[in-house]
């Protein structure tokens, strides 16, 4: 509730830190399931003859980014909310005519998953927003945490094993069960289950908190993945993907981004799986449609995944880990780069105490250290 806001607000307050399209024109192309591992494409769109609500789900476009869109039975949830930098999600709602959003799931505080989330509860009449309990010193959490405060939205913070009914849409959360600071491991990640067909969204989470997910009794079968932090080896461990069983994964990232997703070996080992693989930054906006029994695929463009550029360090976005990994920069240096991000251009570094032309100039030699991707 409210209060928990207070709480990471005044989190924020004690580091000194409290400062204040998508071209849907193209026909897609569809390819229709019936929820069995041999599939049959087909150029025609799903014929649903059962009567049933259809639910759609949006993956949309957002370049080097994540967010996802569920029209379910006269509700909106929207998974995440796209980059800092750009406006994509408030345009596809807009052009999907949103007026209402019944539940906002900011999976991790990094500026590629909420940097619109701020936006899109001043635009739209948001019910509840989701989110860890982890907090960040962005301004971009910062922001999204006052426009909750500001507004009638409701704060949730779920855990492992919470069970939500939407509709017909059974929502249950797979984790965090607790949270211990680590914002991109402790993403909050759900099942969705619509009639038979279930979809599952896990953030940024990695390979070990899938294996605690595995560990708990719940099943995690579904036939729609969206695969873990852009389709990188940090995530979607062979274990997960064998509890899962996925008929379709789905990615989102940018087109030619420089951090290498998704990487070659976790697209090699879905395929292997049987699973077909669609991205956003080869697919554009994709579209699944399902009765509960059968489902669509429809993507903007035709395209074939493929391996991302040679890999760099968004020092907007980047863990202290990743940080560390740039030269010069050691905890304390990335513990300051996170508290004083989003940069606007690699060259503000010198306004970290400590990191002088000389330490900028090493870094700008790596190449390593970027800005978005």
């Amino acid at each position: 509730m409210k209060k928990s806001i207070w709480v990471l607000l005044l989190v924020i307050l004690s580091l000194g830190l409290l400062t204040a399209c998508t071209d849907r024109a193209t026909p897609p192309k569809e390819e229709s399931n019936d929820s069995q591992k041999d599939q049959e494409k087909s150029e025609q769109p799903m014929v649903i003859e059962n009567g049933e609500e259809v639910m759609r789900v949006h993956y949309i476009d957002v370049g080097q980014g994540d967010s996802t869109l569920l029209e379910v039975e006269g509700f909106s949830i929207l998974i995440d909310a796209g980059n800092w930098k750009s406006t994509e999600v408030i345009d596809y709602l807009k052009q999907q005519e949103i007026k209402n959003i019944d539940i906002v799931v900011g999976t991790h505080p990094d500026a590629d998953h909420i940097g619109q989330l701020a936006q899109v509860i001043g635009e739209f009449d948001v019910g509840e927003v989701w989110m860890s309990g982890n907090s960040s010193s962005s301004a971009t959490f910062t922001n999204a945490l006052q426009a909750i405060e500001a507004s009638d939205t409701e704060y949730v913070e779920p855990r492992t094993g919470d069970v939500f009914d939407v509709g017909s849409l059974q929502i249950e959360v797979l984790h965090p069960s607790e949270i211990t600071g680590s914002p991109n491991e402790e993403s909050v990640s759900l099942k969705m289950t619509y009639g038979d067909v279930g979809f599952i969204f896990t953030g940024d989470a990695g390979v070990k908190e899938e294996q605690e997910m595995i560990d708990t009794d719940i099943d995690l079968n579904a036939e729609i993945l969206h695969l873990g932090h852009h389709g990188s080896n940090t995530s979607t461990s062979l274990a997960f993907l064998k509890a899962v069983t996925p008929e379709i994964a789905i990615y989102s990232a940018g087109a030619e981004n420089s951090y290498g997703h998704p990487h070659a070996e976790v697209i090699a080992a879905v395929e292997n799986t049987g699973a077909e693989v669609y991205g956003t930054d080869v697919n554009g906006t994709i579209v699944v449609e399902t009765d509960g029994k059968s489902y669509n695929v429809n993507t903007q463009q035709e395209g074939v995944p493929t391996e991302g550029q040679n890999r760099c360090i968004d020092i907007n976005i980047a863990s202290s880990a990743e940080l560390q990994e740039i030269s010069g920069i050691g905890e304390t240096y990335a513990k300051s780069i996170i508290d004083k991000r989003p940069f606007e251009n690699i060259e503000q570094l010198v306004d970290i105490k400590g990191i002088g032309q000389g330490t900028l100039d090493d870094i700008l030699e790596q190449g390593l250290a970027c800005i978005g991707g």
